[in-house]
């Protein structure tokens, strides 16, 4: 069995990632110092790492994970090397990179008042652009690219549950379908805003009025409109052309945002029609689908 090296930004869910790896049943070692690196590999495949033997997990078949990332400071920058060396010795090891966009790094160590780990004296987002600048040849060179910007961590623990029990093929780029309501606010992360406003609103109608987009008398009138047919396959023709490209970019997390002007009728049914569109086990990504403002009215008593 290959050893893991988990990495990737502060905040990004590592620690999240180790105790789920655990429960699969490996061994893992914490911020290990990268001098360290090599010899543990050799240790790994000589068979003569002990120590580790509860729960039955030692022995040739044992799993092992590290974690080595930005707290091992001045080290890091040594890591390529050893890691071109492991290579060449026909070592094989694998890599988990764990990302998220720097607006949710930064709202994570908000809510933890944790302390970035080189941000020092300055902000955090100071800390986090200079982190990603380090650990970027890490990123090039993973197996697996988890962004975890959108997940909860059931969703972290389907994703690696996806990569190292199914043994599937993980997919990097995670297409998230969103409708939203343009009177809430466009999405902040959005990567694709398209505004279904020009078709007919069921919120005039008063029996109509109470439901949502989830709702199939709600559905038939927004979809009885050819334009909307129209829409989504031009939608789908334009998400399909760009799809490729995004993957050979090495982009990890797609946004497609579908707003109306509540979030609750005319959105909601068109994005569950692009997502349904889009699903397909056979397709190079994962999809997802969410709807932001669906309940806001309610809410509001509205």
């Amino acid at each position: 069995m290959k050893p893991l090296i988990v990495t990737g930004m502060s905040g990004a869910g590592k620690h999240t990632a180790i105790s789920v790896l655990e429960d699969f049943g490996y061994n893992c070692v914490d911020n290990l110092p990268v001098p360290l690196l090599k010899e543990f590999v050799d240790l790994h495949f000589s068979g003569r790492i002990e120590g580790m033997e509860k729960n039955g997990r030692g022995g040739e078949d044992a799993k092992y994970a590290v974690v080595i990332d930005i707290r091992n400071g001045k080290n890091l920058g040594e890591l390529a090397s050893i890691l071109d060396e492991l290579d060449a010795d026909a070592k094989g090891f694998e890599i988990l990179f764990l990302d998220a966009e720097d607006g949710a790094l930064v709202k994570r160590y908000k809510e933890t008042r944790h302390t970035h780990p080189i941000s020092g004296a300055s902000r955090v987002s100071e800390g986090i652009e200079a982190e990603r600048r380090a650990v970027a040849f890490l990123k090039e060179r993973a197996d697996f690219v988890v962004d975890t910007t959108h997940l909860l961590t059931r969703d972290l623990r389907e994703a690696l549950s996806q990569i190292f029990l199914d043994k599937r093929v993980y997919k990097n780029l995670q297409i998230n379908v969103l409708s939203f309501g343009f009177k809430y606010g466009i999405p902040q992360d959005a990567d694709l805003v398209f505004d279904v406003r020009f078709l007919p609103n069921p919120f005039y109608d008063l029996n109509l009025r109470p439901l949502t987009g989830n709702d199939e008398p709600i559905r038939q009138f927004v979809m009885k409109e050819p334009a909307a047919h129209t829409f989504i396959e031009k939608l789908y023709d334009l998400i399909s052309f760009l799809i490729p490209y995004y993957i050979k970019e090495g982009k990890n997390q797609l946004v497609i945002c579908v707003g109306c002007t509540g979030g609750k009728h005319r959105s909601v049914c068109l994005a569950n029609a692009l997502f349904d569109k889009l699903q397909d086990k056979d397709a190079p990504y994962g999809l997802r689908i969410e709807h932001r403002d669906i309940d806001k009215d309610a809410k509001r008593g509205k």
